[in-house]
């Protein structure tokens, strides 16, 4: 049986597209299992009426595991020694993305920990060398906080969108999972500088974090319907074995698919992938985010001799895959529940 209460909200979240903190707090603390179901039915409905069948496919290229940070939940935090570092050169990136485009990729999501031999000239280099290759395609950018300026000239140098999760809308979440020399109100801020710049902007959060509330999910929630993000990334949080959060419990299926549907129906037009994360957790967990509202899928065009070094969270799917297997294995995965693979770049439209 639904909750009536329930069910109200989510006729104004679908009207309005906003609701309180207390509201939002008030479906992730009481939806059941008939509740979320039907939750579930009206993201999935919201979806196809918007991109019909069709799932966005983003080839993702994670060049380098090196990162200046030490995030507590992070498998490639600077503090962990236990694994193999390493960069991709320039012509191995545009190998990934040449292997991606022969796929039919129009997207391609460069992704990297915050490295600092990956200065502006460098990047901007890769990113204006791909852009000349490849100028019928998008290119995403996931490289961390940097300065407005470095984002304007990556901007300028081709880069399409930027996807930069804001981990938490809570800043006193956001400090037990940082270390004190990163700032809170700095990750918000280069949001909105991405924004201003005209970056089509993913922003996101973890589900189930350690210390985590259902008020805290909530207030990310309402922070999503302020930003207004071209793109929302949330996926569930894995412990990694070589962090301080090793043996806190992971995120669920259950509620990282109600924070997707309920992404969905506040935001209707929003870019949102079903993320390797999900997958990682459940076998299916790709498909089951697809049918709550997921319109977006990532497979990775990495080397595979590195893809075991980019860890940030144990038990990572498809770090043996040959990309052309990653291919090969999304497409009879989105068939078989009545999806199929949208090649085009899948630009953000109001």
């Amino acid at each position: 049986m639904i909750n009536e209460k329930i069910k109200k909200l989510i006729e104004k979240l679908e009207s309005e597209h906003k609701l309180s903190v207390d509201e939002f707090t008030y479906i992730l603390e009481n939806a059941t299992d008939d509740d979320r179901e039907y939750i579930r039915s009206v993201a999935q409905e919201i979806s196809k009426s918007k991109f019909g069948n069709k799932v966005y496919i983003r080839g993702i290229v994670e060049f380098s595991n090196i990162c200046k940070n030490d995030c507590y939940y992070c498998g490639i935090r600077k503090s962990n020694n236990n694994f193999e570092r390493y960069r991709l050169t320039k012509e191995q990136i545009l190998d990934c993305c040449e292997a991606g485009y022969e796929y039919n990729y129009r997207t391609f999501v460069l992704q990297s920990g915050e490295d600092l031999y990956f200065n502006d000239e460098v990047m901007c280099d890769i990113v204006s060398s791909i852009r000349k290759r490849f100028p019928d395609c998008a290119i995403t950018l996931s490289l961390g906080e940097r300065s407005k300026v470095s984002y304007q000239r990556l901007y300028d140098a081709g880069a399409n969108r930027y996807l930069l999760r804001h981990e938490t809308a809570s800043k006193e979440l956001y400090e037990k999972l940082h270390p004190s020399y990163m700032s809170f109100e700095n990750r918000i801020k280069c949001l909105y500088n991405l924004k201003e710049i005209g970056y089509q902007v993913g922003a996101g959060m973890m589900i189930g974090a350690p210390y985590q509330t259902m008020r805290n999910l909530a207030e990310d929630f309402v922070f999503l319907c302020e930003f207004k993000p071209h793109m929302a990334g949330m996926g569930p949080f894995i412990p990694h074995k070589d962090t301080e959060f090793r043996d806190k419990k992971a995120g669920t299926l259950g509620l990282t698919l109600l924070c997707l549907s309920l992404t969905r129906i506040m935001l209707p037009n929003v870019l949102l992938p079903a993320t390797t994360a999900l997958g990682s957790i459940n076998p299916i967990g790709r498909e089951k985010g697809v049918l709550a509202g997921a319109n977006v899928i990532m497979p990775n065009l990495s080397p595979t001799e590195v893809r075991k070094n980019y860890l940030l969270y144990d038990n990572k799917i498809c770090v043996n895959d040959e990309s052309s297997q990653c291919k090969n294995c999304i497409n009879a995965r989105m068939v078989k529940i009545g999806y199929e693979v949208e090649v085009a770049r899948g630009d953000y439209k109001e």
